[in-house]
Formats: structure tokens, C-alpha cells, sequence
């Protein structure tokens, strides 16, 4: 049913217990980085990891800062792991924590909690568990995201248009990977290879700045396999501004490609996996990236920033906190990941 090579589900629990820093190091960027002079006028774009009720029974606490950090966004764009639905059709999966599935109501609290309003959210469905609860469910989610005025990408190869101040932004998203038959993912999430064939159509839009949200690369490695940076090199010759990657459940580092910029991957925003997760898959960050609106470089990101923050447990739900709030041994252990992914601060 699914597309994963067998090497890849049998390293999946050890990679669970111990996320792997294994791999080139070489060429990546800062956690902040200025591309360009400030702009006169800007917009400010900032990207979440997967979002999922798998970890929380309830919404999750925040912290002001990072609700203060999103808040400030004129757009907010992540990924929804989960299907959203009144109730799981996949009971026993869902319970055991296979397949996923969230209400809307939970949603709707836990982005009021980030300080995230639903109409400055864009929510990806391009994923590997879109179909977790079934086509009814698949449905059923797409009704609920329209119903909390939430905008979704990856349900069509080409772009959607959105317009963030006064920049024209096109927004495309596609997975790598599949838990279901590509029969039924057939028309409802975009693979890989259907998004790459229906690039370069000429029938798209001419937009201020394209982004790509792939859900890509090997679940728990924090450095990209060399065919997700393959991945990445070709986004970027297609003239792709920024990528913005999910699904290795671990913050990855970011690389410019020309003008290019590709953070590989955001982690978890939040918990994805079963709730007593090992700390290093509960390091998560917010990728801000300020894209100017001035005419000489209109669409062009000027400047980025990765805000790390860890998800700490808090009875039934979980609690984001900035990373630096993290104290004692933990804390120690989480700033030197964040050190090894980005190099110090």
C-alpha cells in the first residue's frame, strides 16, 4: 500500500529513539541569515512543522513570545498531519497511534492558543497521512478546514494564489511519501512526480514569488538525504523562491540554492508521534522569512530567521516553550542539537 522502501521502515523505531545527525554538514546556513538591505516594505511569511492532536488531548499552551512571533505573520503556513474529523473511522489504528486524526474543534483551539488566526492560515494536505481516515474522511477534512475559513495547498498540482499584502504569492505543495494506494491518493494529495510533471505548463499565473511545500526526505535524520537536496537543486532551477520541507519529524538545517532558500525541514509544531517522544524529536522551530515588497526586489526574501522552541509535556496536552527556556541537563542537550544543526549562536 505504501510507497516506503524496506530500508526505511525497518530503521524507523531505532531513528524514533535516536534521531540520527549523520551526514553532510557542508553548505548549509545560519539559523539567521540577511540576503538583502532591509526593504522599505516587506511581508512577513512564517512556517510551522506538522500539526497533529496525536501528543495533546487538549489544545496546547504557548508561550507569549512564540504566540507574539506568529501573531505578528501576515501569513502562517504549515502542514496538517491529521485528518480532521468528528470521529476516527479507523478506530484501532487512530488509538494505537498509526493513523491520525484530529476535530475540528481541537484545531480551532490550538491555533487560537499559538495566537494564529484561521484566516492567516494556509495548511498543506499534501502528506502521507491525508488518507489515514479513509476517502469519507479525506472529505470530511477538506469541509472542516473550508468551515474554519483555513486555506489548503496540495490537493492540486498547480499553484494557489494568494495575495499577502501586496505581494502575489503562488503556493504549491506535494509528498514524497504515501500510507495508502496511489489509486486513492490519485486526485486528492499531489505526489512528487505529479507536481514536477505539471511544473512549467505555461498555465500558471505570473506570481510575485512561488513557495513549495514538499513532504519529503527520511522520517528522523536531521541532515537531508543527498536525493532530497537533488530534490531541492530542481525546485530551484524551476525558479521556485522558497521551500519550506515536512515530515522527518526533526528540525533540519536550510541552504540557499542560488536565491533559492530551502529549510529542509521545520519538525514537529506539534507532537506528531506518541506522547512520551524523546527530547530530540520535541525541538521544533518556526521558519520567518521577511520577502520584500519594494520594486527593485519585489518577491525576493530578504532576510530569514529559524526560532527554535521545544514541546514540553504538561499533564494531557503540551506546552511550547522558546528553546533557551529549556534549563538543567535537557536544556544543555537540546541547545547543542540546535549547535550542530546551525552552528552556534
Amino acid at each position: 500500500m505504501s510507497n516506503y522502501p524496506l530500508s526505511y521502515k525497518i530503521s524507523w523505531p531505532l531513528r524514533f529513539l535516536q534521531p540520527s545527525v549523520a551526514g553532510r554538514a557542508e553548505g548549509f546556513l545560519p539559523a539567521h541569515a540577511k540576503f538583502l538591505p532591509p526593504p522599505a516594505r516587506s511581508v512577513r511569511l512564517a512556517f510551522v512543522g506538522d500539526i497533529s492532536a496525536v501528543a495533546n488531548r487538549r489544545a496546547p499552551a504557548c508561550d507569549a513570545q512564540l504566540a507574539t512571533l506568529l501573531a505578528s505573520a501576515d501569513l502562517v503556513v504549515g502542514n496538517c498531519e491529521s485528518p480532521v474529523v468528528a470521529r476516527p473511522r479507523a478506530g484501532l489504528r487512530t488509538r494505537l497511534g498509526t493513523h491520525h486524526a484530529m476535530t475540528s474543534e481541537f484545531l480551532a483551539g490550538a491555533i487560537a492558543a499559538v495566537g494564529i488566526e484561521p484566516s492567516r492560515l494556509v495548511v498543506s494536505l499534501a502528506n502521507n497521512h491525508v488518507l489515514d481516515q479513509g476517502i469519507e474522511g479525506y472529505d470530511e477534512t477538506l469541509a472542516a478546514l473550508a468551515g474554519l475559513g483555513i486555506r489548503t495547498i496540495g490537493t492540486q498540482a498547480g499553484l494557489t494564489s494568494v495575495t499577502v499584502g501586496s505581494l502575489r504569492i503562488g503556493f504549491a505543495a506535494f509528498t514524497q511519501w504515501r500510507n495508502a494506494d496511489a489509486v486513492s491518493f490519485a486526485g486528492r494529495a499531489v505526489m512528487a512526480d505529479e507536481f514536477f510533471a505539471a511544473r512549467g505548463n505555461g498555465n500558471e499565473a505570473a506570481t510575485d514569488l512561488t513557495c513549495v511545500v514538499p513532504h519529503w526526505d527520511w522520517k528522523f535524520r536531521h541532515f537531508p538525504h543527498a536525493s532530497t537536496r537533488a530534490l531541492a537543486l530542481r525546485l530551484a532551477e524551476m525558479g521556485v523562491g522558497l521551500v519550506v520541507g515536512h515530515h522527518a519529524h526533526v528540525v533540519q538545517p536550510v541552504e540557499r540554492i542560488g536565491e533559492t532558500v530551502v529549510a529542509y525541514g521545520l519538525g514537529d509544531f506539534l507532537g506528531t508521534a506518541f506522547a512520551r517522544q524523546p527530547w530530540p524529536g520535541r525541538i521544533g522551530a518556526i521558519l520567518v522569512a521577511e520577502v520584500s515588497a519594494d520594486d527593485a526586489t519585489r518577491g525576493r526574501t530578504a532576510s530569514i530567521r529559524m526560532v527554535p522552541f521545544y514541546r514540553e509535556r504538561d499533564g494531557d496536552r503540551e506546552r511550547l516553550v522558546p528553546l533557551e527556556a529549556v534549563s538543567g541537563s535537557l536544556g544543555a542537550k537540546a541547545q547543542t542539537r540546535w549547535a550542530t544543526i546551525f552552528g552556534p549562536s
